[in-house]
């Protein structure tokens, strides 16, 4: 699958703004506010549309992107797809109500577009072990059954072999197979045909 171009369509403080069928099939993106989201959704995009920030915690609404695409070899992904980026997570320096409504706001946006998910993507900083607030969205969406795939971003600050390492004690951690998790740098852009291929195929699926 090949990016033709992507598009900011709207930030959404209401849940309900970025579910239903106008944004229809989702990906959404979650992760800790530190984790590089925006700058690994700029990498998948081809483009420079998430601003980036040395300060985590700055995303506090629900941003949906339209990505167009092609794919030769699969007439079933449709020509257009929705990133769908959620508010970061975990960030230690917020007001206790601050986080509190980001965590409402990120529930009522599942709930309420459940079906329109195809994939949800759970970023997580390769460099990390898991927290317990990873492991809880994982669980998350367990329950829920959402599919998800995890990402280890910021694979460029360790060798190869760390690399490697790392995503087996992460997927042990969190009790997945390997393959759930894709090793990922958006400075080096490692990764990015990967997961392109795994969207590919989960769009093709939730489309049929």
């Amino acid at each position: 699958m090949k990016v033709k171009s992507a598009n900011f369509i709207k930030s959404c403080a209401d849940p309900i703004e970025a579910s239903g069928g106008a944004f229809t099939p989702q990906i959404c993106v979650a992760g800790r506010s530190n984790c590089g989201k925006s700058s690994l959704l700029n990498m998948l995009m081809g483009a420079k549309l998430c601003k980036t920030s040395s300060t985590p915690g700055r995303t506090r609404l629900i941003n949906v992107f339209e990505v167009r695409v092609s794919a030769e070899e699969n007439t079933s992904v449709p020509e257009k797809f929705y990133f769908v980026d959620l508010p970061g997570y975990g960030f230690a320096a917020a007001a206790r109500q601050d986080a509190e409504e980001w965590n409402a706001r990120t529930e009522s946006y599942f709930s309420a577009a459940a079906a329109d998910i195809a994939q949800a993507l759970c970023l997580m900083d390769i460099r990390r072990d898991p927290s317990d607030l990873d492991k809880t969205l994982i669980n998350y969406f367990r329950d829920m059954g959402v599919p998800f795939t995890v990402l280890l971003t910021k694979a460029d600050k360790l060798s190869r072999s760390q690399a490697g390492n790392a995503k087996i004690k992460i997927a042990s951690s969190l009790g997945l197979a390997r393959d759930n998790l894709i090793v990922t740098s958006s400075l080096d852009k490692i990764g990015r045909e990967q997961v392109l291929e795994r969207l590919e195929a989960v769009i093709s699926s939730f489309c049929e």
